[in-house]
């Protein structure tokens, strides 16, 4: 019994209460973004819709983003490659894999591990050509806000 509200906790609660504190600070952002803008305009302040109309960015590019997928991809299929292979030679030499963890349920994990990797490959490969245009716009603006930069010497 003592196990089940553990688990309930973990699986359930905890999950839900994160993504309530997450949702209420977006909110909170932007009751804040808004009450400004409102400030603004009631004292006649010019209002930079840019500034105010956009939540921020977490600074990261879609070149770094499709890289995280493409490594992500990588690490799931490489674990789930692992655990299959753990499971063919569990199979043809059962005596090695006694007693160990997973010994029984290898195959299923690797199995699904494997396809969200290729999942993952998927979308990176199909993201990869649908945001080409968008990848090169953000390198060239990199070049040319790093070639504005004064030079330190």
């Amino acid at each position: 019994m003592e196990d089940f509200f553990i688990i309930s906790f973990v699986c359930v609660a905890l999950p839900v209460a994160i993504v309530w504190i997450v949702s209420r600070t977006r909110q909170h952002e932007t009751d804040r973004r808004a009450e400004v803008m409102l400030k603004a305009i009631e004292a006649g302040e010019p209002v930079d819709l840019k500034k105010f109309g956009a939540p921020r960015k977490t600074g990261r590019s879609v070149k770094q983003e499709l890289l995280d997928k493409l490594n992500g991809a990588c690490v799931t299929s490489l674990i789930g490659v692992v655990l299959l292979i753990y499971a063919i030679i569990g199979y043809y030499n059962p005596e090695w894999v006694e007693g160990r963890l997973l010994s029984t349920n290898a195959h299923i994990f690797g199995g699904i591990l494997l396809a969200i990797g290729a999942g993952l490959f998927i979308t990176y490969f199909i993201s990869r050509k649908a945001l080409a245009k968008e990848i090169e716009a953000e390198e060239k603006e990199l070049e040319r806000a790093s070639s504005e930069k004064p030079e330190e010497k």
